[in-house]
């Protein structure tokens, strides 16, 4: 078990990267501090523990920054072996889990990234149909991999698990700002049902912001987005 003082995590309430790494921490039972950023101006720390790309998440372990959600996740799994495993142990397993966390990111937040910054249903439209080819994909990948289990990673929350997980609220925005119905149960009755185990889960639940918070946030980024648009180049 890690000192309370030996781990702090620089972390934003809103950033589903942060929650990956808050969500890991948990399953592994460790004691940690959240220094929440506002990003408005970036702290001295976060600029000092992470001086290339200056973002959240940031875990501090030490005195010894980490950087980015899915090596800090990776990190954590590996310094603190004794707690359940969030990799598979089998070499294959592991990549694949690496290779669905990384095309979790480059598919899914892109569309939910671009989906706010749209500005008419035309713009829309190809991202909708891009999040419902992720949601297929991941629907075929649970079936798989969970073997009739109840997450990604089988008995316990994994790799995967964790790198979708942690968008589930932004999900519910992007509905909600949209009118629009994506996470659809006859579509994808898998995923609909994992979501309900994921979020429940004792590591998870707290973590998770409620959504008409979240939906604020959106809004504010939804204007920034636009004024930076209107801006002359």
């Amino acid at each position: 078990m890690a000192a309370s003082n030996e781990l702090k995590l620089l972390s934003g309430w809103f950033s589903p990267f942060a929650m990956r790494v808050r969500i890991a921490l948990n399953l592994k039972g460790l004691d940690y501090e959240v220094l929440e950023e506002t990003l408005n101006p970036k702290s001295d720390l976060l600029l000092q523990s992470n001086p290339v790309h200056k973002k959240i998440p940031v875990l501090i372990h030490k005195d010894k920054p980490i950087c980015e959600s899915a090596i800090i996740v990776e990190y954590i799994d590996e310094v603190w072996n004794d707690g359940p495993s969030i990799l598979p142990s089998d070499a294959y397993e592991r990549a694949n889990a690496r290779f669905w966390g990384a095309y979790i990111d480059d598919k899914w937040f892109l569309s939910m990234r671009d989906m706010l910054g749209a500005q008419d249903d035309e713009a829309k439209e190809p991202l909708f149909a891009q999040m419902e080819e992720v949601l297929g994909r991941l629907e075929d990948v649970f079936n798989k991999c969970s073997e009739g289990k109840a997450f990604f990673g089988g008995e316990t929350i994994g790799f995967i698990d964790i790198a979708f997980g942690c968008y589930l609220t932004w999900l519910s925005v992007t509905e909600e700002m949209t009118g629009r119905k994506v996470f659809d149960e006859a579509k994808f009755p898998a995923l609909v049902k994992w979501a309900a185990t994921f979020a429940a889960d004792p590591a998870v639940k707290g973590v998770l912001p409620e959504t008409e918070k979240l939906i604020g946030f959106a809004k504010f980024l939804q204007q920034k987005m636009a004024a930076a648009a209107a801006a002359p180049k």
